[in-house]
């Protein structure tokens, strides 16, 4: 389907080196032209109710919507929404402010029937005339992030301004090709997005039996046939008979020392333990803050230390894999010779373990750090240092076809989001003629249905199109 695709008949130059050429009957246009910008204002998180009128704030269209929206599910009182700015069917919706550069001006076309309200930081384009789905499409584009970001201004917080987005460029077709081109483009999203469902469904299942099988090692050992014994412990329930429970501050020290004059600058990460800062920033492919202030006060750590970061709570303890040192809000332990630290990393990873954490907290406020404290009020199972070795290799083995099995899913995830991104690309910057490939789709309402029978050559074809996309992670 996709692959049958052909550029236009005819193009022209657009006068735009980052556009190139067009097809010769699109035009050029700023934003500024195609509509009224008008700003949220009103309406805050502690605005946002369970019933009311529907409303939005600028941080739903970063983490709830695509390229569309068609219900508003927050709502707000009368009287808030009396002083917010309302929305209308067809207007798109941007992000006045982010954390990141790449994402500034996040566009979202508004669809819904009923009027919602915005709330500050979102700006709004209120459309002369149709088209809203295309140019949504078209700035949520590698090409549309591109200019936005070139406009962004700030360093921990970037902001947009509506004069700023009104010098967007976007190439526009006739009305009649703006509606194909969105049609087409909502198609292919649609499967896209299940095939990357599917493989993410896929990696929960495997995240959950790696877990399950660490849960059992570091709480029962890899012998079945083991007598066993209450711990003590409402986490850990029974032992093995021959195991011991320790206070955790038994089994790591608190270390003090501070940096040392050659340490490197880490990292503590979630996903990849505490690693190198200039690796973890290859790693996510972008730059992250620097630290200038109090360097003094930074601690040293060890390879094989553990680290107490600011969100424990979330993911277990983070092991450093390298020498160096590390802010001083965190902090960091040094195991004792009882302690093998690659039993001890399954153990804090553990979903047993990591809730007997969050036990500990009382989360008054948002986002709570865990401390000391935390770490020493639950108390550890300790096997022998010789089975504690055992137990890690034996969970290595155990895991390692399951890590590689979600690796290779990511990895096709990532794949299939790289298609989709360009040829999004390629299909709103007039590259490919999508025109007839869209007349041949199912129509509107079959279009909802995965399976639908008027569509089934189209969806098959697509389907083993994206299934070939994600096997390229073999080669």
């Amino acid at each position: 389907m996709i692959a049958s695709l052909q550029p236009y008949p005819a193009y022209k130059d657009s006068g735009i080196p980052w556009l190139d050429n067009v097809p010769e009957h699109w035009e050029e246009r700023k934003l500024g032209t195609l509509g009224v910008f008008l700003k949220g204002r009103g309406i805050s998180k502690a605005d946002i109710t369970e019933v009311g009128l529907p409303a939005l704030t600028y941080g739903d269209i970063y983490t709830r919507f695509g390229v569309e929206v068609k219900v508003l599910s927050r709502y707000t009182s009368p009287e808030v929404a009396a002083d917010a700015q309302q929305i209308l069917k067809g207007d798109l919706l941007f992000t006045a402010s982010g954390e990141a550069i790449e994402e500034i001006g996040k566009t979202v076309l508004y669809s819904g029937d009923v009027p919602g309200y915005a709330g500050g930081d979102v700006i709004i384009l209120r459309l002369k005339k149709g088209g809203g789905l295309f140019i949504s499409y078209s700035l949520n584009s590698s090409l549309g992030i591109q200019q936005k970001s070139a406009f962004g201004r700030g360093d921990i917080i970037v902001h947009i301004s509506a004069a700023k987005l009104k010098r967007v460029i976007v190439p526009v077709p006739t009305p009649d090709e703006q509606s194909a081109i969105a049609r087409f483009l909502d198609y292919v999203d649609r499967r896209v997005q299940r095939h990357v469902r599917a493989k993410r469904r896929l990696i929960e299942l495997l995240n959950e039996q790696k877990q399950a099988i660490i849960q059992r090692a570091v709480t029962r050992g890899l012998d079945p046939g083991v007598g066993l014994k209450p711990s003590g412990v409402d986490w850990l329930g029974v032992i093995p008979e021959h195991w011991d429970v320790r206070r955790s501050k038994r089994l790591f020290t608190p270390s003090k020392e501070l940096a040392r004059p050659n340490d490197i600058q880490l990292s503590a990460t979630q996903s990849y333990g505490v690693i190198p800062q200039e690796e973890y920033e290859r790693h996510v492919g972008r730059k992250v803050t620097k630290v200038f202030l109090h360097l003094e006060k930074r601690r040293h750590v060890e390879l094989g230390d553990f680290v107490i970061s600011m969100r424990s709570f979330q993911g277990g303890l983070e092991r450093a894999w390298a020498t160096g040192c590390i802010r001083s809000s965190y902090v960091v332990l040094h195991p004792t010779v009882t302690v093998d630290a690659d039993f001890f990393t399954y153990l804090f990873k553990s979903n047993g373990y990591i809730k007997a954490l969050q036990s500990t907290a009382n989360f008054i406020r948002d986002g709570q750090d865990l401390n000391l404290y935390n770490f020493h009020a639950v108390d550890l199972p300790l096997p022998p240092i010789e089975e504690q070795q055992q137990i890690a290799g034996g969970v290595r083995t155990a895991i390692a076809n399951i890590a590689r099995t979600a690796e290779r899913a990511a990895a096709e995830i990532a794949l299939l989001n790289e298609y989709r991104t360009r040829l999004i690309a390629d299909v709103v910057t007039g590259k490919l003629d999508v025109r007839e490939a869209a007349a041949a789709l199912p129509d509107e309402v079959n279009e909802e249905l995965d399976d639908a029978s008027d569509g089934a050559e189209a969806d098959e074809a697509l389907d083993e199109e994206l299934e070939m996309v994600a096997e390229e992670v073999e080669a």
